[in-house]
């Protein structure tokens, strides 16, 4: 049986805290969101407004957490009064019954190469295994995505194949998505 948190627990590793997502980061949000990047290879709008971000944290987050269908966090980098927001991670599309999360996540720009996105899904991973119970935790990557790819890639996730039409964008476009996935048997762990 997969163990759900009564909250959204803080981890850490090294420079790295995934911490309950929060009103104070609302602003944090909007601002990473108009990076075009992010809508770009996410689900997030291209039309990103504060109206958007004040949804996802105020209803979006707390009722998928209810529900037991998303358990999301903020990433913050760096120590004390130093840690600024470097973006959102989680595990969603939760199938309970087959023990199975999808890993979804995106980081603001100016997190971006240093290594703030490997750590926060290895963190998060292996809290889904050790913790949880997941026994299978998918990623689903738009193929030109490569920076995402090879982040996968490196923390232990496994190309399974690609998945055609799988996602609609939101001009309305079909794309193909190429489905990464790790078995807590072969979890090498943090």
């Amino acid at each position: 049986m997969i163990w759900w948190p009564t909250d959204v627990p803080t981890l850490s590793y090294g420079l790295i805290t995934l911490r309950p997502l929060a009103e104070k980061d609302i602003l944090d949000i909007y601002n990473s969101c108009q990076d075009p990047l992010i809508p770009k290879f996410t689900r997030v709008p291209i039309d990103y407004t504060m109206a958007h971000a004040e949804f996802f944290i105020r209803e979006k987050t707390p009722q998928s957490f209810i529900e037991k269908s998303e358990l999301a966090f903020a990433i913050d980098y760096g120590n004390g009064a130093d840690k600024k927001f470097a973006g959102v991670i989680s595990f969603h599309s939760i199938n309970l019954p087959d023990y199975v999360a999808e890993l979804g996540y995106w980081i603001s720009a100016d997190a971006r190469g240093k290594g703030v996105g490997s750590t926060a899904a290895r963190v998060l991973t292996n809290f889904g295994f050790e913790s949880m119970g997941f026994r299978r935790i998918e990623a689903q990557v738009d193929p030109d995505n490569h920076t995402s790819k090879r982040l996968l890639s490196s923390i232990g996730y496994t190309l399974e194949g690609i998945q055609r039409k799988k996602s609609c964008r939101s001009d309305g476009g079909q794309i193909d998505m190429a489905m990464y996935s790790v078995i807590h048997d072969e979890w090498p762990g943090v």
